[in-house]
């Protein structure tokens, strides 16, 4: 044999023109979930329609998720309740100045407001809440409370600090909220015109009737 056949390299194997998937993450599945979940309805979608979406096997699912009801849970948890911990964080970290970490949050609300995706998780709740108030009690538990109770830290320290007067708390935080989510059922659901053209706008407009009030004064 010439050393020229011993210097030649075997050819790599060609390269197969398709490769298996592999098992989907559990984002994959929450994004196929939501789908289902808007698509058909939470009651109507079964756990073998998130798999398909997914492209995983039906028994795939159950090593994510036992059942239907922990995947709206996860969905909860990824998609809404990441909201309510920002409010906590800003929260924390503006008590030095109430006003502005309060506008710091309603920029942010408004801003992802105009996205559908932000309402699909808390209308799906809201649309099955009469059957199943246990997913209620959760969104409110691990979503609702946690943002409110930032709201109201805010609106009390801004108290405390003569630049807010003495209102109620607690009706305070809901005419902040209020027409966030005005905004959302408007425009998501009952599909009317936005006014997040420019929401920074939208959140001046707020703070202009919401420090200063509708009644004209002298």
């Amino acid at each position: 044999m010439s050393p020229a056949s011993h210097s030649k390299k075997p050819k790599p194997a060609p390269l197969p023109r398709w490769r298996r998937r592999s098992e989907a993450r559990p984002e994959e599945i929450l994004d196929a979930a939501l789908a289902s979940f808007t698509e058909r309805g939470f009651e109507a979608a079964r756990m073998e329609d998130i798999a398909k979406a997914a492209g995983i096997s039906k028994a795939a699912i159950y090593l994510y998720f036992p059942s239907k009801m922990a995947v709206l849970e996860a969905l909860i948890e990824a998609k809404v309740a990441p909201l309510a911990m920002r409010a906590q964080e800003l929260a924390a970290a503006g008590m030095a100045d109430p006003l502005m970490a309060l506008r710091m949050l309603a920029t942010a609300a408004a801003h992802r407001m105009a996205d559908p995706k932000v309402l699909a998780v808390p209308r799906l709740v809201i649309s099955i809440s009469g059957r199943f108030p246990e997913i209620a009690d959760y969104y409110r538990t691990h979503v609702v409370t946690k943002a409110r109770a930032a709201l109201e830290s805010l609106i009390d320290a801004g108290k405390a600090k003569g630049v807010i007067r003495d209102v109620d708390t607690k009706a305070a935080t809901r005419a902040f909220i209020g027409p966030f989510f005005f905004e959302a059922m408007w425009t998501h659901v009952l599909r009317g015109e936005t006014a997040l053209g420019d929401p920074q706008k939208l959140v001046e407009q707020q703070f202009d009737i919401l420090l200063n009030g509708l009644e004209r004064r002298a």
